[in-house]
């Protein structure tokens, strides 16, 4: 299992429709396990898990990045550094 956190810039007025729509989703890659509106930098932060990287970025490139609203995502993935 691979866990990501998608940071979303959403385009002006758009935050509350982006982390409703994203809310919403039913992924085919992965399983949307948060989704957060934030102050700062970044209007939304999503958290998703999927089997493997290739899951994962399906899931965030057909999925959460297509959803109208989103401007840029970058993405950050969660290492165990044990």
């Amino acid at each position: 299992m691979i866990r990501g956190y998608v940071l979303i810039e959403t385009e002006v007025g758009a935050t509350k429709m982006v982390g409703d729509a994203v809310r919403h989703i039913k992924s085919a890659f992965g399983k949307i396990t948060a989704v957060d509106t934030v102050t700062g930098p970044y209007d939304v932060i999503v958290q998703l898990e999927a089997e493997d990287l290739d899951h994962l970025g399906k899931a965030i490139t057909s999925e959460v990045a297509t959803v109208e609203g989103v401007q840029r995502t970058t993405t950050c993935l969660s290492v165990n550094l044990a």
